[in-house]
């Protein structure tokens, strides 16, 4: 099954690639590998903010962490010129959480982008994987992950 039916079958579809905020690229492609700059947490509202252990729990760390993975699938798919069926699989992801010096689950909210990534790309999704705490992060956002990604 195509990359593009399954995010249909899971009612995703991906936005535009955000644009970066300061003087970097949103990627960077070389040979087969695209690594995908930090993707902030956000939803139609806007930013998703908060730190896990103060005022957000780990189901809604796990839900920011979501958004995250689609828009690192966004970036993908504008390294690809619009193509993500080119994406051959996911390599790594290093993952900070806005999170206060005593919580200690951070991987429980990444797998909120890991299980998300694995149900739209099966195998292809399963990577290697940093889950890190952050004292703060850019705007106040609960979750900021970069990506490294094969493509042919």
């Amino acid at each position: 099954m195509s990359i593009t039916n399954r995010l249909n079958d899971l009612g995703v579809t991906l936005p535009d690639a955000p644009a970066p905020a300061a003087n970097y690229v949103p990627f960077v492609v070389t040979g087969s590998t695209v690594y995908v700059s930090g993707q902030i947490s956000s939803g139609p509202d806007g930013f998703i903010t908060g730190k896990l252990g103060q005022d957000m729990d780990v189901d809604a760390g796990a839900a920011a962490a979501k958004t995250c993975a689609i828009s690192l699938l966004a970036q993908v798919k504008a390294a690809c010129n619009g193509d993500i069926e080119r994406l051959v699989r996911v390599i790594k992801l290093t993952a900070f959480v806005n999170s206060t010096a005593d919580f200690t689950d951070q991987p429980k909210v990444v797998n909120g982008a890991s299980d998300f990534l694995v149900e739209a790309l099966g195998d292809a999704g399963r990577h290697a994987r940093s889950a890190v705490s952050a004292a703060s992060l850019p705007l106040g956002v609960a979750v900021e992950i970069e990506g490294i990604f094969e493509i042919k």
